[in-house]
């Protein structure tokens, strides 16, 4: 019989088990401009940037099978949800509270494996200050945020680009100006001393962004930045 003591350390050993294989995850950043919701990450060769909902991004970081699963979850989801009952009613709010209650499960389930996974959703508004954030953890654990959201693997990275991307207005800056600062503070926080890039370990990480337009008639509103490399 498992006793309170028993059932702690083995959740402890599972959450220290995802989080060194998370480590090892490029920080995905979403911050909102008035164009958009802007997302930038680094890549190997799967992409990381989707679109879940007509307003709804979805971005992850974790075992790729996991991540899949997740999206694919939330794809069904918001399309189930959009058809019963109505637009208006696949919310951030929504999505996060549905998608996390599997995730929670199967981090406590012990007769499964949990999830290497941690997510970042995000809803596009009228405005920046509209904006919705999410982010939700293996453990199902998920916050909400406004104007700008984050996922890392390492806390070393998490405290490179919580310093580099602090106290910016994102709301002032231009498209390809906030593309250029994500984009060095990305690279910043996974090689900090630049060792990785002289030993070339960064030659087959690609960069990838894109924006998810406000207030337009596109049938898809997630544009990829970067097209010609997917």
């Amino acid at each position: 019989m498992m006793t309170p003591y028993d059932w702690q350390e083995s959740i402890g050993n599972r959450a220290q088990y995802i989080e060194t294989r998370l480590e090892a995850g490029v920080p995905v950043v979403a911050v909102s401009l008035d164009e958009g919701i802007l997302v930038a990450t680094y890549r190997l060769n799967v992409r990381k940037i989707y679109e879940v909902y007509d307003e709804l991004l979805f971005a992850a970081i974790g075992l790729q099978s996991d991540i899949e699963a997740v999206r694919v979850a939330a794809v069904e989801f918001c399309h189930q949800e959009g058809f019963r009952r109505s637009e208006e009613d696949v919310t951030l709010q929504r999505v996060a509270t549905v998608i996390s209650d599997p995730i929670k499960k199967a981090f406590a389930d012990f007769r499964t494996a949990p999830l290497v996974f941690r997510g970042l959703f995000a809803e596009v508004g009228q405005s920046p200050e509209d904006d919705k954030y999410a982010t939700i953890d293996y453990d199902g654990d998920y916050r909400f945020h406004r104007f700008m959201a984050m996922i890392i693997g390492g806390s070393e990275a998490a405290q490179s680009l919580s310093t580099e991307l602090a106290d910016q207005d994102w709301t002032k800056m231009d498209r390809s100006t906030a593309e250029a600062r994500l984009r060095t503070a990305i690279l910043e926080a996974i090689d900090p001393n630049g060792e990785k890039s002289v030993a070339s370990e960064l030659a087959e990480v690609k960069f990838e962004s894109a924006i998810f337009l406000r207030g337009t008639n596109r049938e898809r509103r997630l544009v990829h930045l970067n097209a010609p490399g997917f």
